[in-house]
């Protein structure tokens, strides 16, 4: 089984360029105005559409859970009732990506002074 996502895009270069690195993989198919990813890990199918214009979710975000991160890029914080190390991304359409490794599960949601899931603009909204 694997997932599959369609994201519209407004430059399919450059968002091809971000999921090459994100996914650490090449398009299986690209076309002018398409770009097909198929990745085995994550289990994944990632369409990209050329179009005129994108509205992404302002409420919204989108992650893959990895077994490690680096460590030195570690930052474990209490988020969404779990210790975690996250890095996140953000692709040209302005959607929201966090890479993560959960360390172990809490009773506690969010930690004093995290930042989870939060964006700059908005330092109250979280993604749990």
């Amino acid at each position: 089984m694997k997932i599959h996502l369609n994201l519209a895009t407004t430059d399919l270069a450059k968002s091809v360029q971000f999921y090459s690195t994100l996914l650490d993989a090449k398009p299986a198919k690209m076309l002018s105005d398409y770009a097909l990813f198929i990745t085995e890990q994550p289990a994944l199918e990632l369409a990209l559409d050329l179009g005129s214009s994108v509205a992404p979710a302002t409420d919204a975000h989108y992650g893959i859970c990895v077994d490690s991160i680096g460590l030195s890029i570690e930052r474990q914080e209490t988020c969404c009732y779990a210790n975690q190390t996250k890095i996140w991304a953000t692709d040209p359409a302005g959607r929201r990506w966090e890479i993560y490794t959960v360390h172990e599960d809490t009773a506690e949601r969010d930690a004093v002074g995290t930042t989870c899931c939060t964006v700059v603009a908005d330092e109250s909204r979280s993604c749990c």
